[in-house]
């Protein structure tokens, strides 16, 4: 055989199985499921977790725009700005969440609480823990319609998926490069996590200050956890929950050690990765090649 034609043969090959891997499907009613709770979680994180209140428009002094703030020219957040930005997201993520009007929704949703967080992490500092959050904001519009008891395999549907799960792992693996790259080396082999009880800690943390040399390793753990986040792509879905199970724990214990959690970023790993859609009653119908509908079990005969 010719090499060239091998070689060509290999790259198809390859790029063949990256689609299948980049666009492979996910039953509607995971993204229905997802819309939902990624919608709600709005008001929460505008009332509780992220509020902006009218009295920062006054606070110019701590206004510091970031620079894709800039790059937009978005403008400086005024009272009024804010008022309006808030209510519009309570009103418009709630009518978002029913599944109406996905695309004009979902696009409008997410430009609005773009702006909002823009505004947000410029009076402070910027929490990576919403950047899978904005993907899946920035996607879920791209799906279209999607019922929860519809369990259709969608091209589209398994897209945005991956594209929020991309988000989660590189939320992990970007920070461990943060790490070093800001505080070099020095984040894992000082005494990071100590500072952290003595500033945050709980009565859960508190007595591992008697024993500074776990703490240490604790470190370690972390920064090892983080670069090895990207192995939740490519293993098979029984190890992926059991990953998602450890990472979900993780954060637990960071929320009850030194009361920091990634509420939105959770969100997303969790009805990402998870099969949500059997959180939905009733199995649905499935739309067969024939274009007649059946029920799941029916298909699962049909297809085994």
């Amino acid at each position: 055989m010719d090499p060239l034609m091998t070689v060509q043969q290999a790259g198809k090959g390859a790029a063949n199985a990256f689609l299948r891997w980049w666009f492979s499907p996910v039953p509607k009613a995971r993204i229905a499921v997802f819309r939902t709770a990624a919608y709600l979680f709005i008001p929460l994180d505008v009332l509780v977790l992220r509020p902006v209140s009218s009295a920062h428009a006054s606070a110019t002094s701590l206004y510091q725009p970031l620079i894709v703030g800039r790059l937009l020219h978005l403008p400086h957040p005024t009272a009024a700005l804010i008022e309006v930005l808030r209510w519009a997201l309570l009103v418009l993520s709630v009518a978002a969440a029913t599944g109406r009007l996905p695309r004009l929704l979902g696009v409008t949703v997410a430009l609005l609480y773009f702006e909002w967080i823009v505004i947000a992490f410029s009076f402070g500092k910027v929490d990576h823990d919403r950047f899978a959050y904005l993907v899946a904001l920035a996607v879920l519009p791209t799906v279209g319609k999607a019922a929860f008891r519809d369990r259709t395999p969608s091209e589209a549907a398994g897209w945005a998926m991956r594209c929020v799960q991309l988000g989660v792992v590189a939320t992990y693996f970007l920070a461990a490069w943060a790490k070093v790259r800001f505080g070099g080396w020095e984040w894992v082999n000082s005494a990071t996590l100590v500072r952290a009880v003595l500033r945050r800690g709980t009565f859960i943390a508190d007595p591992l200050l008697h024993h500074a040399e776990l703490l240490h390793w604790a470190q370690w753990g972390i920064m090892a956890f983080e670069l090895g986040s990207p192995l939740i792509l490519f293993v098979k879905p029984r190890h992926q929950y059991l990953m998602v199970v450890g990472f979900v724990l993780f954060h637990l214990s960071v929320l009850a050690t030194i009361t920091i959690m990634f509420w939105p970023h959770v969100l997303c790993l969790i009805f990402c990765f998870l099969p949500t859609e059997r959180l939905v009653r009733g199995g649905g119908r499935v739309a067969a090649p024939d274009g007649r509908t059946k029920s799941p079990d029916a298909a699962a005969v049909s297809s085994g």
